[in-house]
């Protein structure tokens, strides 16, 4: 049987011409025992893509330009891509009628939530305070824990209702998109994981599970709920 294709977003085009991902994406992908593909920016029809792919990662990176959620512009925002946010936007709305398999990480999140029609806090900092850190200045990993609601669909995926989870990220969810619903949160308040209640093929989580998925295998069982649910859709 062949592995699943998963098809991992990819950043912008950096200033020596490179499209990258951080490869602990790809090592988690692999370790579940999917193909990972780069997603870069800038494709005219990214939709076609999943044609070709079992399941999508929507991979973490700088924020979403605030136009697109109707947002301030403050200091603080920081790697906004244009090419990176059209694609993202198109293939989440994509991926939920198509029902691909789907894995939104970080930004991921917030890209979904801004295609169904959310907003976002432009700086956590500002709306929560610094109680929690959700990264370390001036944009470091940190960890927190997480309390994951009961019966749904990620507590079942984690096998676990309180995690400390590996963050990274001054944004998230304030208004929430069509359909959404809350199934996690980080000690202060903060949107930690969506799900949409017709769509048991996605999670979205506002960690980033591949830092600590090598040692802490509670991170490590998203990829392979990925990579399951991908093959059990590649094979009917």
């Amino acid at each position: 049987m062949p592995a699943p294709i998963i098809g991992l977003t990819a950043y912008g085009r950096g200033e020596e011409q490179r499209f990258d991902l951080p490869a602990e994406y790809v090592d988690a992908v692999r370790h579940a025992g999917g193909v990972a593909v780069l997603l870069p920016p800038g494709e005219a029809k990214p939709r076609a893509w999943l044609a070709a792919l079992d399941g999508l990662i929507l991979a973490g990176g700088g924020d979403l330009d605030p136009r697109s959620w109707d947002g301030p512009q403050v200091e603080t925002t920081y790697g906004v891509d244009a090419d990176r946010d059209a694609n993202e936007l198109e293939l989440a709305l994509a991926a939920i009628e198509d029902e691909i398999p789907t894995l939104c990480i970080c930004r991921g999140l917030q890209v979904l939530n801004v295609a169904l029609g959310g907003s976002l806090h432009a700086h956590l900092p500002d709306v929560v305070g610094e109680d929690v850190l959700h990264r370390l200045p001036p944009r470091v990993p940190t960890p927190h824990a997480v309390s994951v609601d009961p019966g749904c669909r990620l507590a079942a995926i984690l096998e676990a209702e309180e995690i400390e989870a590996v963050s990274w990220h001054h944004q998230a969810v304030d208004r929430l998109g069509r359909g959404l619903e809350v199934v996690a949160r980080a000690p202060d308040g903060v949107v930690e994981a969506v799900e949409l209640a017709d769509q048991p093929r996605l999670v979205a989580v506002q960690w980033h599970p591949e830092l600590s998925a090598k040692h802490d295998p509670i991170q490590q069982r998203l990829f392979d709920w990925l990579v399951t649910t991908s093959r059990a859709d590649e094979c009917g």
